[in-house]
């Protein structure tokens, strides 16, 4: 069985002073680096439709506005390796032309570079999901791909 297009189209993460996070047409993940040895008792995750706190040790590290709303009781974090924190937020939107262009409201913006790169990510990811048959992993995309790419699902087949 192949892998999900997201796996082989690779990632197109933002980075921030914490680790990073990254989407795909339906999740937004969030990869928290902690220091060595953090156990699962010291983490304080909440997560809600439009708002996230978390904390390591007493130490806020990540609080604030989503950028857009989320599947609050389909949100999930781990704690891998007790050194990284991995938090899987469902997109209430999940249609290519909801690219995030932050994580939170005001903070953790991505540069435009990648944010252009997200885009044309999450449109070549739509296209897969509209072309099964079709691999587009490796595809360039130019032109107008901003809020999903064109619409083609009026055409007749």
């Amino acid at each position: 069985m192949s892998a999900p297009f997201e796996e082989r189209s690779g990632l197109v993460p933002c980075g921030t002073p914490w680790g990073r996070w990254y989407q795909t047409l339906e999740e937004v993940f969030i990869e928290v680096q902690v220091p060595p040895g953090t156990r699962a008792k010291d983490v304080r995750c909440s997560l809600q439709s439009r708002h996230i706190a978390l904390s390591v040790r007493g130490q806020e590290v990540l609080q604030g506005k989503l950028f857009d709303s989320t599947v609050t009781d389909e949100g999930t974090w781990t704690l891998e390796d007790r050194k990284l924190i991995r938090i899987v937020l469902m997109k209430t939107n999940r249609d290519a032309g909801n690219c995030w262009t932050s994580l939170l409201e005001n903070e953790y913006a991505a540069d435009p570079w990648v944010q252009d790169q997200m885009q044309r990510k999450l449109t070549l990811e739509r296209f897969q999901r509209e072309n099964p048959g079709f691999d587009f992993s490796g595809a360039e995309i130019s032109g107008n791909y901003s809020k999903g790419g064109p619409d083609f699902s009026s055409l007749e087949k």
